[in-house]
């Protein structure tokens, strides 16, 4: 029989995983556990099954084979710390989908004998119905203790997540990379977006002045790699140009001068990979 699965908290992440789950055939979504009657209510309603729970009363859940902890970061180890104390956990695999904290948020459970991990999946749930549509192909870092990523990537991989194993003691830096790859992305296109309408460019051109760089950059960077796909003044060890560029933003914006000027040393490893890796390019 599959495993029996309690939610703790059940928003955004917490509902599209007991849906999918359920619906493949992985796990048993057995209680969901919510602040209050009509939130918990509404999620076994997105799920399509399980029993709905409120209040803070963990000792009202029935044991279960596997819990997801699917709290707000600042929860996790209170929450944790809680149903260890409320619920009998040895043998039982306690998961959390943070990005931002390790497994190591449960280790009051562990302490008790649970089996703790976290299933991280790498994707936007600003939209949960679209997620629950489209999650397979999704990304998922994963860490912890190996019964339990045993016990959890065969239900995983039912739901057509691809399973990526990652440093817990880097949780951190891996989460960075995701802001990197989203947020600050889109902080340096606002940058140039402001540039250009500081040059007469009006916004709505700016943007479109934007997406073929852009896009190209970013499909190059996927097919090439980085330091290939670099281009510019740096690349070119064009300095008179890089410290005008500089100087003229440092007196339009100092914010976005010192962005500018942050980003320069990296950028210049960059262009030195490049420079490396074009004799062997060349010879090949």
């Amino acid at each position: 029989m599959a495993p029996t699965l309690n939610l703790v908290g059940a928003g955004h992440v917490g509902k599209v995983l007991g849906r999918l789950l359920s619906a493949s055939g992985a796990c048993v979504v057995q209680d969901v556990l919510t602040r209050s009657p009509a939130s918990a209510r509404a999620a076994c309603d997105f799920i399509g099954a399980g029993r709905a729970c409120a209040g803070p009363d963990l000792a009202a859940l029935r044991p279960a084979d596997i819990w997801l902890l699917a709290v707000n970061d600042d929860q996790i180890a209170p929450m944790a710390a809680a149903l260890a104390q409320a619920h009998e956990v040895r043998g039982a695999v306690v998961f959390h989908c943070s990005g931002a904290k390790a497994s190591g948020e449960l280790q009051a459970l562990a302490d008790k004998g649970a089996l703790a991990a976290s299933v991280h999946p790498i994707r936007s749930f600003a939209d949960p119905d679209a997620v629950a549509r489209d999650f397979a192909g999704t990304f998922c870092g994963i860490e912890g203790e190996a019964p339990a990523l045993a016990r959890l990537a065969p239900a995983f991989e039912a739901i057509g997540a691809r399973l990526v194993s990652i440093d817990a003691a880097a949780k951190t830096v891996y989460h960075a990379a995701a802001v990197f790859a989203s947020n600050y992305l889109t902080t340096v296109l606002d940058a140039a977006l402001r540039a250009w309408q500081a040059a007469g460019v009006p916004e709505p051109i700016a943007r479109e002045l934007a997406r073929p760089l852009a896009s190209e950059t970013m499909a190059n960077v996927f097919r090439l790699g980085p330091a290939a796909a670099l281009s510019g003044p740096v690349a070119r060890g064009d300095h008179a140009t890089v410290a005008r560029q500089q100087q003229a933003l440092l007196d339009w914006d100092e914010a976005t001068g010192r962005l500018y000027e942050a980003l320069l040393p990296l950028t210049a490893d960059l262009a030195r990979r490049k420079q490396a890796a074009a004799p062997a390019a060349t010879s090949s």
